[in-house]
């Protein structure tokens, strides 16, 4: 049985990694923040089953913040593949906290990788890079030879922890590979992106909870893909011969007026009556012109996205809609 382990398996990727995981066979071990709160929301139903938590599913105290109980987990549990997905992940956020964004993101990386220097047997990588690395590039679409060229904090973070991926993998012979993966979304995504917040949004107007939906920007454009597609091409990546970076993208944009277009269609809304807009919520430094070109992935992985733009939006309204029904905050 394959022994796999992932940094932040309590996230949208996490989540859903962990489940494709099992469904292949593998034993999971998922490396999680001491706090105060013990929901997981995303893995509670996979904690909840008799037949895979403390069977093929284990969670352990680790954290990027904690470099020796990283280390020493990976010592004891001697992984054959790691999927290092956790850090902060928030464009907008890393604004407002730049020195722990980069101190997880970039930083906690590379003391990672430097672990991974010091092991006997050490596990194949995938790394969860972005494309915020490419920031406003100077052609598009974007494809694994654009340069770097990231306009905020958590960008640069980003390429930091995944060029020092490739001179690790270059100097040390680490198998460490990159996906420079753009937006992808899911009903589990957090309720403070965009998208999870327009879907939710729709649903809390739809159920007279809400009034008002309050925006920044309606014509900023994202490649957007679902997070379960995404995690496929992680685990294709790990299938290698040997490690490489590649976008995983779905070669399309769309904008976030699209996304409240669908997400209010979806429940029989009009959103001009329920949105609004503040500038004040418009980010400092807006990427230019952000679509991913997957070639390589589908040349050399055989992967493709299966879930389209639209489809994706409706099953996160419906998602959030249902949540509300039942009784969610």
């Amino acid at each position: 049985m394959p022994r796999a382990l992932i940094t932040g398996i309590t996230g949208q990727d996490g989540s859903y990694l962990a489940e494709l995981l099992l469904d292949k066979g593998y034993e999971v071990h998922g490396a999680v923040r001491r706090t105060s709160a013990l929901s997981r929301s995303r893995i509670d139903h996979l904690r909840r089953d008799p037949a895979i938590h403390g069977r093929r599913l284990f969670l352990h105290y680790a954290d990027l913040d904690d470099p020796t109980s990283l280390r020493r987990l990976l010592a004891r549990l001697e992984p054959d593949e790691l999927y290092h997905l956790a850090g902060q992940s928030h464009v907008g956020l890393s604004f407002e906290i730049p020195e722990s964004t980069c101190e997880l993101t970039a930083l906690g990386t590379l003391r990672l990788w430097e672990m991974l220097r010091d092991l006997p047997r050490p596990p194949r990588v995938f790394h969860a890079s972005s494309s915020e690395i490419f920031g406003r590039p100077e052609r598009a679409p974007q494809d694994e030879s654009t340069p770097m060229l990231p306009v905020n904090p958590y960008g640069c973070a980003k390429a930091f922890a995944t060029r020092m991926a490739v001179v690790y993998r270059e100097t040390y012979g680490l198998f460490l590979a990159n996906g420079i993966m753009y937006n992808h979304e899911s009903p589990r995504r957090g309720e403070n992106f965009v998208t999870r917040k327009i879907t939710r949004a729709a649903a809390a107007i739809h159920a007279g909870r809400q009034q008002e939906l309050v925006l920044g920007d309606l014509e900023a454009r994202r490649d957007w893909g679902h997070a379960r597609d995404y995690v496929r091409a992680m685990w294709l990546m790990l299938q290698q011969e040997a490690p490489d970076d590649y976008v995983l993208a779905t070669g399309e944009t769309h904008s976030v007026r699209e996304v409240v277009e669908i997400a209010f269609e979806t429940l029989g809304l009009d959103w001009r009556r329920h949105v609004r807009l503040d500038p004040a919520l418009k980010r400092p430094a807006e990427p230019a012109r952000l679509v991913g070109n997957a070639a390589k992935a589908r040349a050399r992985l055989g992967w493709q996205p299966t879930v389209d733009f639209r489809e994706l939006i409706r099953e996160m309204t419906l998602a959030d809609r249902q949540e509300l029904e039942a009784g969610g905050a």
